[in-house]
């Protein structure tokens, strides 16, 4: 005994439904790996990167961090809270295997933190010896 045209649609439309239920709940993307933030690079991610200075290492894994904009030339980088002066003049005196964690801040979000002269936004060096 065959099976009729309607059984056969109602099973298609079935598998159907499932797979797109089961596609639903897996990719969702609540639980599981977590989200890089792509304005923080942490230790995790430098640990591959000791040899290097923070310069380098931010131009290999977050390049945009040092793009220009507007007619600013560099971020301003704070190095454990204090203002150590532009990106490209201090990140490559600062070696990897010192710092904790680098973070950029916008345009924005800096001049609401440390005042105006930030277009460039603002790199912020924690260093381990804090």
């Amino acid at each position: 005994m065959h099976p009729s045209r309607r059984q056969i649609i109602l099973t298609f439309v079935a598998a159907c439904g499932l797979t797109a239920a089961a596609g639903c709940a897996t990719g969702g993307g609540g639980e599981g790996a977590p989200r890089r933030d792509r304005n923080l690079i942490t230790a995790e991610e430098l640990a591959d990167y000791m040899s290097l200075n923070c310069y380098e290492v931010i131009r290999r894994l977050r390049p945009t961090w040092l793009q220009r904009r507007g007619s600013e030339q560099n971020p301003v980088v704070y190095q454990d809270g204090s203002r150590a002066g532009l990106a490209d003049q201090i990140l490559n005196s600062i070696p990897v295997n010192e710092v904790e964690s680098l973070r950029y801040r916008d345009s924005s979000d800096a001049t609401t933190r440390y005042g105006t002269g930030h277009g460039a936004g603002a790199i912020e060096v924690t260093t381990r010896r804090r």
